[in-house]
């Protein structure tokens, strides 16, 4: 699988309840050096994500204009729009979104994400 798939489903995946609900599935998919720039203006830990994440309403995503940069042979840098549905209050957003991903042994996993609202 080329790298630009690979990192679609990864972040595909970080969009889906199942995988949101998980501090296991998060666990696994996020560095341990992970730091989030939120569109809330508010900067994360990968220990804020998983306290935080799991207990999160639902969000529907739909993910569009998704393209990579590969920095280097074990960093890749993710770009996409989101449109997010908060499926309990129906409140719709939307951002800009970039995650830097690091080959870790061989498996991809997030270090830096940011949301940008717009």
């Amino acid at each position: 699988m080329k790298e630009k798939e690979i990192i679609f489903e990864l972040e595909n995946s970080l969009q889906q309840p199942s995988v949101r609900k998980s501090a296991e599935k998060l666990n696994d998919l996020i560095s341990e050096d992970f730091v989030e720039f939120g569109s809330s203006g508010l900067v994360y830990t990968k220990q804020d994500v998983l306290n935080n994440l799991p207990a999160s309403p639902e969000i529907k995503f739909i993910m569009t204009d998704f393209k990579i940069t590969i920095l280097s042979t074990d960093i890749i840098q993710s770009t996409f729009k989101t449109e997010k549905t908060n499926t309990q209050t129906g409140k719709v957003t939307q951002s800009l979104r970039s995650s830097l991903w690091r080959n870790e042994n061989g498996k991809w996993r997030m270090i830096f994400h940011q949301g940008t609202p717009y």
